[in-house]
């Protein structure tokens, strides 16, 4: 069990965007201690780990919450969030392949500089 503070520095993600994601469906509801203070479990922690990549992968925040609201049904909408995310996979492999092609560009534009500075 961790308090609010710990599970921020242990995600790296702050104590007040935590509060966000929960406030805003992004986290499954998050459980409380008899003072009502946030008491974050490895699961929780999981979660922010999740949350944080698929974030980072330029996931929508709809997709994201529609994944934890499936998750907190059950079982059963699995295939569900598998879609989710086989879709986003692909988006981002279509992602990755422009950042190749851009690359590319850049890397002829060095090579031409560098021939420009030889003369």
């Amino acid at each position: 069990m961790y308090k609010i503070k710990e599970a921020a520095s242990l995600t790296g993600v702050s104590s007040y965007t935590l509060r966000y994601y929960e406030k805003e469906g992004i986290l499954p509801p998050i459980g409380r201690d008899s003072g009502g203070r946030r008491i974050y479990t490895e699961e929780n922690i999981a979660w922010i780990e999740i949350v944080t990549c698929l974030k980072q992968t330029n996931m929508p925040v709809a997709q994201i919450k529609e994944i934890v609201r499936l998750s907190i049904i059950g079982d059963d909408t699995i295939e569900d969030r598998k879609k989710i995310l086989l879709e986003h996979r692909k988006e981002m492999l279509c992602r990755v392949d422009e950042l190749k092609k851009g690359i590319k560009k850049i890397d002829k534009k060095i090579a031409y500089y560098e021939g420009a500075i030889d003369c």
